[in-house]
């Protein structure tokens, strides 16, 4: 039963699916009303089937994307499937947040070449949903979201989660991002902050993601309770992400893994 603002990990592996993971998706809960509303952020390759080991999707309530690289957003249109043909559909409308452009985006990728010729349209998917794009503060459910753009070849957002009937349960995701303040300034004295950490430490990495180091600075500046690494690929090991963070932040480090949860509030649970 979820009596407080919870973080789920469905999928973490960074920049494409991995052996054990899905791609980035996280499941967000608080209770609500008389029930528990759903927030995913992310929906990357992979992500909707493993979504059912933790709930029925069409009791997703809200998504948003932090950008629209692949590894984070296609997997709506597995979502769009399932919501349109399986047994118990048609599902409500879900509400979709995103960069300026996302309905467009998904649309154009569920569009194919139909026998003859004609595509079937993505207009179909794009009408499903309710597309809204991010503003710097929304309420959603439960939930207060405010966003930051970072560091991205792409337009990318940071997002701030908090709970409003307990201002003191707070979260940020990082979405994907080089070092730079308006993450740190987004998260300052966040209970968590889910950070991505794409790089190992080394002289030559591109300023768009983070190493575990650089993710555990950004933790340290920011003051905040836990720090959860995620976004790692597979090429990568994650032991050596969560070494190279280790020096850098005094508090609890985590490796984000499919299945691991965080009950989030004046007490931080596992």
């Amino acid at each position: 039963m979820i009596t407080a603002m919870e973080l789920t990990v469905v999928g973490c592996s960074g920049s494409v699916s991995g052996p054990d993971s899905p791609a980035s998706c996280y499941l967000i809960r608080a209770p609500y009303e008389q029930g528990v509303y759903a927030l995913l952020l992310d929906l990357g390759p992979g992500a909707f089937g493993a979504l059912y080991n933790y709930i029925d999707p069409a009791e997703i309530s809200a998504i948003g994307f932090s950008h629209l690289h692949p590894d984070h957003c296609l997997d709506l249109c597995s979502f769009y499937i399932a919501a349109r043909y399986s047994p118990t559909a048609p599902w409500p409308q879900q509400i979709v947040y995103g960069p300026a452009g996302t309905a467009a985006r998904i649309g154009r990728a569920y569009e194919v070449l139909q026998a003859d010729g004609v595509a079937e349209p993505g207009s179909v998917l794009a009408d499903h949903f309710q597309f809204r794009d991010w503003g710097s503060r929304q309420e959603v459910g439960p939930f207060i979201l405010t966003t930051a753009r970072v560091r991205h070849p792409v337009d990318a957002y940071a997002i701030r989660v908090e709970e409003t009937r307990a201002a003191s349960a707070s979260m940020v995701f990082s979405g994907d991002t080089g070092p730079c303040d308006a993450l740190v300034d987004l998260a300052k004295g966040a209970d968590l902050l889910l950070a991505e950490a794409s790089y190992l430490d080394g002289p030559d990495n591109p300023p768009m993601h983070l190493t575990g180091r650089q993710a555990a600075e950004a933790a340290s500046r920011a003051d905040v309770g836990a720090l959860v690494l995620t976004h790692i690929p597979p090429w990568h090991d994650r032991d050596q992400v969560r070494s190279e963070a280790s020096p850098h932040f005094a508090g609890p480090i985590a490796l984000a893994l499919p299945g691991a949860s965080w009950s989030i509030g004046n007490q931080l649970r596992t």
